[in-house]
């Protein structure tokens, strides 16, 4: 193995719904976790997820309502998710826009918390974006030598994920083989939340990215309109978002 892994790495895949961060649910989720050993796990679980699932998302996945009638809610499987993914860095393919932040809120819903803190993230699209710019199936073609099959299985997509990712650190001779320094490549603009919503300035604190208020620190912005955390609370913004701004909420008070 290529990676050199001083903890487990959960490279994970979703299936949703739809791409709305606040609103779209999971309706299948795999987990590949990676020991560093090179010992290999993987879980995947089907997931009913109260709603209708559009006929885009299953043209796209192939998952269907009556495939996950019966399958467990997400908040029944949410436990094992946690347990599988305690201790680890997490991975994926287009993960830190999409998969982590959609992870986050399921998570938040059932009543779990996620601590953005406690993981480093390695998204091996941004690494193949900066360094090829292709899709995952080019990705695989391009770096494993293989066509990739059942494109848009989660299972399959992060078994291939893995591979493209362990195949970049033998390809490229300046990339980082250890999870810190592919966490650090992979990332792009750094925001406090998933969603970006929130980013941080020169000095490292706090700003809006949207609205009237854009560009300016948090803090100061609930210091003098506390209705508008108010508003964003009451409004449609992901749960992780709020709880980012509940917090610095909170610090401002003192």
């Amino acid at each position: 193995m290529n990676l050199k892994l001083h903890k487990p790495l959960c490279i994970f895949d979703l299936e949703t719904t739809g791409i709305n961060v606040a609103k779209d649910k999971i309706v299948e989720i795999c987990i590949l976790k990676v020991n560093p050993d090179a010992s290999r796990e993987t879980k995947t679980w089907l997931v009913n997820p109260e709603m209708y699932i559009p006929k885009e998302a299953s043209a796209i996945h192939g998952i269907s309502d009556d495939d996950v009638k019966d399958a467990p809610k997400f908040k029944e499987i949410a436990p094992k998710i946690i347990e599988m993914i305690s201790g680890c860095d997490l991975g994926g393919f287009n993960s830190n826009r999409f998969d982590v932040p959609l992870l986050a809120e399921e998570l938040l819903r059932a009543g779990f918390d996620f601590d953005l803190d406690k993981f480093k993230l390695v998204d091996v699209q941004v690494i193949y974006h900066k360094l090829e710019r292709r899709t995952l199936s080019a990705a695989y073609k391009f770096y494993c030598k293989k066509d990739l099959e059942n494109a848009h299985s989660a299972e399959a997509d992060v078994n291939a994920t893995f591979d493209v990712l362990n195949a970049q650190v033998a390809h490229y001779e300046d990339l980082p083989n250890e999870i810190a320094g592919l966490s650090e490549f992979s990332s792009q603009a750094k925001f406090a939340d998933l969603a970006g919503f929130i980013a941080f300035d020169d000095d490292q604190k706090e700003i809006f990215t949207f609205g009237k208020y854009k560009g300016q620190r948090v803090k100061d912005v609930f210091q003098k309109d506390l209705g508008y955390y108010g508003w964003i609370q009451n409004a449609d913004f992901p749960l992780y978002t709020k709880k980012i701004l509940t917090g610095i909420q909170l610090r401002s008070k003192f």
